[in-house]
């Protein structure tokens, strides 16, 4: 079928015979092309306008941030938020060592998804299908919608509870909050639900700030920080592992892959990307550290070890805000459990359609991709009916979802390894070989943490306490 194509030229500008003998003038660089090119394609006319310049200064840094900066403070979601806060309360800062542990496994981690996604432009499971047979993909789409449907289910939660500390009934803040992401990806383009992501991640700035006017000792949390204290008894395993799944989730590898073939990285511009994925897992893993300093300094202070909802939580920002922090918290709440009901449906809507060879992107419609976007609106439905039922035990929820997070994450990971280390896939953007040790040591070490906490709970069974009972 052949397209016709009509280009008009622009008008001719009148000439000066007076300018004639004179040098020619030459007008100043347009920084874009505003009147645009008018096309014809099919007897419909067609303006392609806003051909701009791209951003110098401080607004090129800016403009690198995006998949990685989401895809890592997505796992800052009401989970997170629960997991740092339980660790916090629980057991100080002694676990902070291990937070700066993973930190660099994280940033290595979402750095070679992003690079296998502009290596080969096709997203996690896609690649799982092609090398490893349908029976593999489908066992990692099991695997992708049992965490993800778990956690989908928390953030609504998270959403009602936030919602609850401003007097509003999660009967009503859940069924608008589901329509409200529904939207905005169902409705918007890539870039707008990019960019919408990016300003929820402000929210988060409200932890750095509780953590330095909570006054701790900084003696205490440079310790904790440096100096590994193990706590194998009681929750304390619990708490590492559920630590390692919301720090390091499966769905944030996902999302980072897919997102980064959508926008159309190539590999020749890909150092970008490298930037991004460095800076969200840095920035990622500042904030989780900062919600473990605020609640250790004062709810761990206090001795009140136990959080049993969003409003004990939210004690920790007291310091921050005094009476406001329940609202301060509310806040952050909301924005963290938004920002991940949005990732997270969409993260599992690439990873299905990939695994399967079915359409997929943001910047298609229900027509053009029906499986995709009917997985993603089925989640939203589903998430959000379930979050509805009422007496969830939400902290219980948040915690145990993370945990369950850390134990399937050692398959993602696998995948992830093998494949970057596929000379015919990555070509030039191999990884290294300090990618390759710590990406392994990353898969060892969750692995370790996981077989410790299934073995002891599975000799708990048996009447036999191990490692401190």
């Amino acid at each position: 079928m052949s397209v016709g194509t009509d280009i008009s030229p622009a008008e001719p500008r009148a000439v000066d015979p007076g300018a004639a003998s004179g040098p020619p003038r030459l007008e100043p660089r347009p920084k874009s092309l505003r009147s645009g090119l008018r096309l014809n394609i099919r007897g419909r006319p067609v303006t392609l306008r806003g051909i701009h310049a791209p951003p110098g200064g401080a607004l090129r840094w800016l403009a690198l941030l995006g998949p990685g900066l989401v895809a890592a403070i997505a796992g800052d979601d009401a989970g997170g938020i629960a997991t740092y806060a339980s660790v916090g309360a629980k057991l100080g800062y002694d676990l902070l060592w291990l937070l700066l542990l993973i930190t660099p496994a994280l940033a290595i981690v979402q750095e070679t998804c992003a690079r296998l996604g502009a290596a080969t432009g096709r997203g996690l499971l896609d690649l799982v299908r092609e090398r490893y047979g349908i029976g593999w993909a489908v066992f990692a789409v099991g695997v992708v919608l049992l965490a993800n449907g778990g956690v989908l289910v928390t953030e609504f939660a998270g959403v009602g509870a936030a919602a609850e500390l401003f007097g509003v009934s999660r009967l009503v803040a859940i069924p608008l909050a589901a329509a409200a992401v529904g939207f905005l990806v169902i409705a918007g383009s890539y870039t707008r639900v990019e960019k919408a992501f990016l300003a929820m991640a402000l929210v988060f700035f409200a932890y750095p700030i509780a953590a330095l006017l909570a006054r701790p000792s900084w003696l205490e949390v440079a310790r904790g920080a440096l100096v590994p204290s193990l706590h194998l008894g009681g929750d304390g395993l619990a708490l590492a592992v559920a630590l390692l799944g919301t720090t390091i989730t499966p769905y944030m590898q996902l999302f980072q892959q897919s997102s980064t073939v959508e926008k159309g990285v190539a590999r020749r511009h890909y150092s970008g990307e490298r930037i991004d994925a460095y800076a969200g897992a840095i920035f990622s893993n500042l904030v989780a550290g900062f919600i473990v300093i605020a609640t250790a300094a004062t709810l761990h202070a206090r001795g009140a070890t136990d959080i049993q909802s969003a409003a004990d939580a939210a004690q920790a920002l007291r310091p921050a805000a005094g009476d406001a922090a329940t609202g301060l918290f509310a806040v952050g709440l909301l924005g963290a459990s938004l920002l991940a009901a949005g990732v997270l449906p969409l993260a599992t809507a690439y990873a299905a359609s990939e695994a399967f060879g079915f359409r997929k992107g943001v910047e298609l419609d229900f027509r053009r991709a029906p499986i995709f976007f009917g997985i993603f609106s089925a989640l939203i439905v589903t998430g959000a009916a379930i979050a509805l039922i009422p007496g969830v035990p939400l902290i219980a929820l948040l915690v145990g979802v993370q945990v369950l997070n850390g134990v399937l994450l050692p398959v993602v990971l696998v995948f992830l390894m093998l494949l970057s280390a596929d000379p015919l896939l990555m070509d030039g953007l191999r990884n290294s070989r300090l990618q390759t040790a710590l990406g392994w040591g990353t898969v060892g070490l969750v692995g370790t943490a996981v077989a410790l906490l299934l073995g002891t709970q599975l000799l708990g069974l048996l009447g036999i306490q191990v490692l401190g009972g």
